[in-house]
């Protein structure tokens, strides 16, 4: 991790290229940037991470997802695992600005019921 202007970059291998992963703690919240693809590639490791820069005083996490362009029932299961893990404390996640295939996937598994989404 490097913190740069309050940000903190989180680095990694993910499906054999480097995904690079804005974070930034604002109140309660986790804010969390950069995500290309959410996908049995990577879902793992980031949702890892995210628990991993998940102070045990945040209990709610935004995702931007203006970015993503694919999502699959990994990167799913990665996002309802950090919804449980808000829950018990208290919180939730919430999707930022999906993109049209990601909102699709949500409507399809009807998890656009389960997550708060915020457009813009």
């Amino acid at each position: 991790m490097v913190e740069n202007g309050g940000w903190i970059r989180i680095l990694g291998f993910f499906a054999a290229q480097r995904m690079n992963i804005k974070v930034q703690i604002r109140g309660d919240t986790l804010n969390i940037e950069g995500i290309k693809e959410l996908s049995a590639a990577n879902a793992n490791a980031f949702r890892d991470q995210v628990r991993g820069a998940l102070a045990e005083r945040l209990k709610n996490i935004d995702i931007d997802m203006s970015q993503s362009i694919f999502l699959d029932s990994c990167g799913l299961g990665a996002l309802i695992s950090l919804q449980k893990t808000a829950c018990t404390r208290g919180g939730t996640v919430r999707l930022l600005n999906p993109t049209p295939p990601v909102q699709q996937i949500l409507e399809l598994t009807r998890l656009h019921r389960v997550f708060e989404i915020v457009k813009k």
